[in-house]
C-alpha cells in the first residue's frame, strides 16, 4: 500500500517536454531517500492543460504542478514528498488560493468540463489493463454478452442519441443497425484514428490515455453488428498511441476479452492495427478502407456504402475513436444518463483542441450545447495580450470560421450548421484581431490541395484554381470579378467532388466570404491587408517622431534596408525591404509600423 501517487503525464505534448526525464528523476530522488516502498510514480495520459507541460499531480493532495524541471525534483521529494510541504511556487497558479490548494477541478480551465471520453485520460496508467478494470473497464463488454442481446446493444446506442464524432455526426446506433442486418460470411470494425486536420489531437490523447476503452468499445460493435474481426486504422506519426494500442490489444487477448469464446458467450472477436501514411483523405471512410486493403487511399463513390459493402467488399461499421470511446459509458450508465447531456439533437459531451490565440491550449471536453463564449472566455482563459476576439475556426480544412458576433451560439451539430460551420472531428483554433481572415482561407485550401488524391477533377483541378485566386487576392493582383469567380468555383467544387474532401474544401473559402467579405474587398479594392499580415500588401515605416536614432533596427535588418545616422531618425527602402519583422522586433520605441 503507497501513501502517495505521482502521476506524470506521458502523452504526446509533456513527453515533447521531457516528461520520461521527470519520471526518471522523481523515481532516483525516491530511491535516495528511501521511500520506494512508500511513494508510486506513474506514466498517465494527457491532463488537458498542454501548455503547462511537463505536467504532474501529486495524492492524496491533489497538488497539480506544471511546468515541471529536472532540478525542480529534489525540492518536490523533499519538501512535499518526505514532509508534507508543497511546493507553492510550481504549483499552477489557478490552485493556490491563500489558505488552501484547490482541486484542479475547482479551476475554470476544468469547471464546466464533463469529461466522458476523456474520463481516464490522466487518471490512470494507460499500459495496465488492471489500472483500467478497477475503473470498471470491460464491464460494459460483460454486461453485453452476458445479459444483451446484440438488437438490445444498438437499441441502447440509438436511444442514448450518439452521433458520430468524425464530422458529419450520422446517428452511431443507426449506422450500426444498418451493418446489422446485412447476411454476410464475414462482417468488419473499422476504427478511424487517422487525425489528419491541423491542430487537431483528440483521438491521438484518448488512443494514448484509454487504450483499452477503444478495445472494449469496438468489440461490443462487433457483437452488436455480427462482425468477428476489427482493424485500426491509426497513423504511423502517433508512435506513443501505437505502442500502448497494441499493448492493450495483446493485454486483452492475454485476459481473454479479445480472441475466441470471449466471456463463455461464443462469440469470437480478433482487433489488428493499420498505420497510416498521413494522408489526409484516409480520413474518408472509403478512402480509409481502400487503405486498409493495401491500396492506395483513394475514396469509393457511395453506393453502396460500407454496411452492404465495405472493408474487403463485406459490411463494415466505421466510427472514430471519439465515438466508439463513449460506447463502454453508454452501456454501463444507461441511454437515458448519456442522452440527459447535451441539446435536443446533438447528446452528450464532445472534446475540442484548443489552440491558436487563446490562454489555455489543450484539450477540453464539454457538454453538447456550451456556447462558443464559454469555452474561450472562461475555459480558455480568454485572448492572450490584451487582443480582441475575432473568430474560431471548427472543423479544420472542412469546416468554416465563427465570428466574434456569434460567440454566443451554442455549440452542436445544428447550430454550427446552420451558420455554414461544421463539428468536424473537434480542432478549434481561436483567432484574434491580428488574424487575416483571407490568409487564413488561403492557408485551409493550400492544405486540401496537398491532400487531394487527384481521383476526381472538381477537387484535383478546382481547389488549385481556387488557390490561385487566393493567391492573387493576397498578393494585391486580384479584381472583383476574381472575387466573383472564386464563389461561383467554391460552389461548383463542393456540390461536384467525389467525396468529403472535395466536398468540404471550399468551406474556409465561403465562410470567410459570408462573415469577413469586406477583408476580401480591402485587398482587391485597397490594396490592404488590414490586420497587416499579407506582406505583398504591407510597407513598413519608421515614425520620425517615435525613432531615437539607436540603429538597433539598421543593425539587425538582414537585408541592409534601413539607413540613417546615429541618434537621426531612421528611413526603410521599401524596395529592399523584405518585410521580415526583425526590425520591428527589436526596436523599443515602437518607432516603426506596417501600413
Amino acid at each position: 500500500m503507497y501513501r502517495a501517487h505521482v502521476l506524470v503525464c506521458g502523452g504526446t505534448g509533456c513527453t515533447s517536454s521531457n516528461s520520461k526525464k521527470i519520471i526518471d528523476a522523481i523515481e532516483d530522488e525516491i530511491a535516495e531517500k528511501g521511500l520506494a516502498d512508500e511513494i508510486k510514480v506513474i506514466q498517465t495520459g494527457c491532463f488537458g492543460l498542454c501548455a503547462l507541460g511537463p505536467i504532474m499531480i501529486v495524492y492524496p493532495e491533489g497538488c497539480f504542478y506544471s511546468q515541471v524541471k529536472v532540478e525542480d525534483i529534489p525540492e518536490i521529494v523533499e519538501e512535499h514528498l518526505l514532509k508534507g510541504r508543497p511546493v507553492k511556487r510550481l504549483l499552477y497558479e489557478e490552485t493556490v488560493a491563500p489558505d488552501i490548494i484547490k482541486s484542479l477541478n475547482d479551476t475554470a480551465f476544468y469547471k464546466k468540463q464533463k469529461r466522458i471520453a476523456l474520463r481516464n485520460c490522466g487518471v490512470i496508467d494507460p499500459e495496465s489493463i488492471e489500472e483500467y478494470i478497477a475503473m470498471d473497464g470491460y464491464q460494459a463488454l460483460a454486461k453485453c454478452l452476458t445479459e444483451l442481446k446484440p438488437e438490445d446493444v444498438i437499441q441502447i446506442v440509438k436511444d442514448s442519441g450518439l452521433r458520430g464524432r468524425g464530422g458529419g455526426g450520422f446517428p452511431t446506433g443507426l449506422k450500426w443497425s444498418f451493418t446489422a442486418k446485412n447476411e454476410a460470411d464475414q462482417k468488419y470494425v473499422v476504427c478511424n484514428a487517422d487525425e489528419g486536420d491541423p491542430g487537431a489531437f483528440m483521438d491521438r490523447s484518448v488512443l494514448e490515455g484509454d487504450p483499452h476503452c477503444i478495445v472494449e468499445a469496438m468489440t461490443i460493435c462487433g457483437y452488436a453488428t455480427g462482425a468477428t474481426q476489427g482493424y485500426v486504422y491509426v497513423r504511423a506519426e502517433y508512435p506513443i498511441a501505437v505502442k500502448r494500442l497494441s499493448m492493450a490489444i495483446e493485454q486483452a487477448k492475454q485476459a481473454g476479452l479479445l480472441g475466441k469464446n470471449i466471456f463463455n458467450s461464443g462469440f469470437d472477436f480478433d482487433l489488428h492495427i493499420r498505420l497510416g501514411a498521413g494522408a489526409f483523405v484516409c480520413g474518408e471512410e472509403t478512402a480509409l478502407m481502400t487503405s486498409i486493403e493495401g491500396n492506395r487511399g483513394e475514396p469509393r463513390p457511395r453506393p453502396p456504402y460500407p454496411a452492404v459493402k465495405g472493408l474487403f467488399g463485406k459490411p463494415t461499421t466505421e466510427n472514430n475513436v471519439e465515438t466508439f470511446s463513449n460506447i463502454p459509458q453508454i452501456i454501463l450508465h444507461g441511454a437515458e444518463s448519456f442522452a440527459s447531456m447535451g441539446t435536443e439533437r446533438s447528446k452528450g459531451t464532445k472534446v475540442f483542441a484548443l489552440g491558436g490565440k487563446i490562454k489555455n491550449t489543450g484539450l477540453v471536453e464539454i457538454p453538447m450545447g456550451t456556447t462558443l463564449r464559454e469555452i474561450i472566455e472562461e475555459i480558455g482563459g480568454g485572448i492572450p495580450n490584451g487582443k480582441k476576439f475575432k473568430a474560431a475556426q471548427t472543423g479544420g480544412p472542412s469546416g468554416g470560421c465563427i465570428p466574434a458576433s456569434l460567440i454566443d451560439t451554442e455549440i452542436d451539430y445544428d447550430n454550427l450548421t446552420a451558420i455554414g460551420c461544421m463539428m468536424g472531428s473537434g480542432g478549434l483554433i481561436v483567432m484574434d484581431e491580428d488574424t487575416c481572415m483571407v490568409d487564413i482561407a488561403k492557408f485551409f485550401l493550400d492544405f486540401t490541395v496537398d491532400e487531394s488524391c487527384g481521383k476526381c477533377s472538381p477537387c484535383r483541378i478546382g481547389t488549385k484554381r481556387m488557390l490561385e485566386l487566393l493567391n492573387k487576392i493576397t498578393d494585391g493582383s486580384a479584381t472583383m470579378d476574381d472575387l466573383d469567380k472564386l464563389e461561383e468555383l467554391a460552389y461548383h467544387v463542393k456540390e461536384n467532388s467525389l467525396c468529403g474532401l472535395g466536398q468540404t474544401a471550399p468551406n474556409p473559402v465561403l465562410a470567410t466570404l459570408k462573415f469577413f467579405r469586406d477583408e476580401y474587398i480591402a485587398h482587391i479594392v485597397d490594396k490592404k491587408c488590414p490586420a497587416g499580415v499579407c506582406k505583398s500588401l504591407l510597407k513598413y515605416v519608421i515614425l520620425e517622431d517615435k525613432c531615437k536614432g539607436c540603429t538597433v533596427c539598421a543593425r539587425n535588418c538582414p537585408v541592409g534596408a534601413i539607413s540613417g545616422t546615429v541618434k537621426k531618425p531612421h528611413v526603410i527602402d521599401t524596395k529592399k525591404c523584405i518585410k521580415c519583422g526583425a526590425c520591428i522586433e527589436k526596436c523599443k520605441f515602437n518607432a516603426i509600423i506596417k501600413k
